[in-house]
């Protein structure tokens, strides 16, 4: 679906630049040309408007993997015209995301015996991930309360309101009311106590995130397990969790093995894991492991027979490339754990660096902390003259995506710049993006005040 405006109202046309060598015509812009053309001009053509994209090395927004070793670049392109749902065609590639589903819920801590086989999908990233696991709650909630001859029409979901936008999305198209917590300044994530206040009969499971969006920190899963407990054991509920350990999940078990958050704690029955965030594999991949196969209702999965043999499914879409599961395969037994636990403790280093260096210009407040996902968020301590919206868009003539954007509901007022940590962002880069920084306050120092500055934030 497109909803985006044209560049230009009136150009309706792509006019060639080098390509002119193939082609002199100018190619439509919105219709399908009703010539061929060359490869070498529809080459030229596509490859001169990517230019003006920004370099993914520079976009510091996004938590998506930017860089791959040229071994699995080979891998990828060697089977990309793979389709991994056709498993009787392409038995090695479904053993294979057999091995990654192990591999991360026996990461995950997942009460797996030596000859259980673990419970899990791959999944195009981590929004179609929580859309299974959330399914998944809701039909044993409702069957639950069927049995119990009790109404099941009014599903809810306790989570806090620095979700990220596909825990919307869920509520939105699977019919379930979503009870926010709300954050306060200062204390920027969901917090535990006022979650298991607002759980009810009707709850389904409280999510909780390992790895804030707005400033990569951790919620107390520990702390909400055992609220969760209690409240369970006095009004004869089962309310479960599910963490989304979209950011956090390849992050924790390497940094923070001692921290509980994962299927150690016995109310979590399932975890969703961005494969092309931490995981260290282009998009998109995403991983839902559950807790047992008993978490998972049977009249969830399909079984299909017309590939060629009997392939049990759970996914919100069917055909995709199997280029991501091998990457993340090559990542897994490529890194192992040694490998994966360098490379975090490389991005949380050099998060300090870039956080010692905003510290020492005297002029940021820091929203992050130090255990969560390498995550920089800082505001400006003094926002009379300019904001962080300012330096975010000064910031791009220097080749820098820093995002700005305002904290979530019961936080408002407090906006943020952020800078995500990558395994390809050096201390090089941290240290010049700290100059180019100072260089931006440097000009908007010298420049009028912004006259917006003392309009309300939407």
């Amino acid at each position: 679906m497109v909803m985006s405006k044209a560049f230009s109202e009136s150009d309706v046309s792509i006019h060639s630049t080098f390509a002119s060598r193939y082609v002199r015509d100018s190619a439509p812009r919105f219709t399908i040309p009703q010539s061929s053309m060359s490869k070498e001009a529809a080459f030229q053509i596509i490859n001169d408007e990517l230019m003006l994209d920004g370099n993914p090395r520079l976009n510091l927004a996004s938590f998506v993997t930017t860089w791959m070793e040229p071994e699995c670049d080979k891998l990828i392109m060697d089977s990309i015209n793979k389709n991994y749902v056709n498993m009787d065609e392409y038995p090695v590639t479904t053993e294979i995301q057999n091995r990654c589903i192990n591999m991360i819920a026996h990461l995950f801590n997942a009460p797996l015996g030596d000859s259980d086989v673990a419970v899990g999908a791959g999944t195009v990233g981590s929004s179609e991930a929580i859309m299974l696991a959330g399914l998944a709650f809701k039909r044993k909630w409702q069957r639950k309360r069927k049995g119990e001859g009790k109404a099941h029409d009014k599903p809810n979901l306790v989570t806090g309101a620095n979700v990220q936008v596909c825990w919307e999305k869920f509520g939105r198209y699977f019919e379930v009311e979503l009870k926010e917590v709300k954050v306060r300044e200062g204390y920027y994530v969901m917090d535990p106590v006022e979650a298991v206040e607002m759980v009810d009969e009707n709850t389904i499971c409280v999510a909780a995130i390992l790895g804030s969006t707005y400033n990569g920190e951790f919620e107390d899963v520990k702390l909400l397990n055992d609220l969760l407990m209690k409240k369970n054991k006095e009004s004869g509920w089962d309310t479960p969790i599910h963490v989304d350990a979209a950011s956090g999940g390849f992050i924790a078990p390497f940094l923070y093995p001692e921290l509980e958050w994962d299927f150690r704690l016995p109310l979590v029955k399932s975890i969703n894991v961005s494969g092309h965030k931490y995981g260290l594999v282009y998009a998109g991949i995403g991983w839902v492991i559950w807790r047992t196969k008993q978490d998972l209702p049977e009249e969830l999965i399909f079984h299909i027979d017309y590939l060629g043999a009997d392939q049990p499914t759970f996914t919100l879409n069917f055909s995709k490339g199997s280029s991501q599961i091998i990457a993340q395969y090559y990542q897994l037994i490529r890194l192992g754990f040694e490998g994966y636990r360098n490379v975090m403790q490389n991005c949380h280093d050099n998060a300090m660096v870039l956080k010692e260096g905003l510290e020492n210009t005297g002029r940021f407040s820091i929203a992050s902390k130090d255990m969560g996902v390498p995550v920089v968020a800082f505001s400006l301590k003094d926002r009379t003259r300019h904001d962080e919206f300012e330096v975010s868009e000064m910031l791009r003539r220097f080749g820098w995506m820093v995002p700005a954007y305002p904290m979530p509901e019961g936080a408002k007022h407090v906006s943020v710049l952020r800078v995500v940590i990558r395994e390809d962002f050096s201390r090089t880069l941290a240290g010049r993006l700290v100059q180019d920084i100072v260089k931006v306050l440097g000009e908007l120092d010298s420049l009028p005040p912004n006259k917006n500055m003392g309009a309300p934030q939407v």
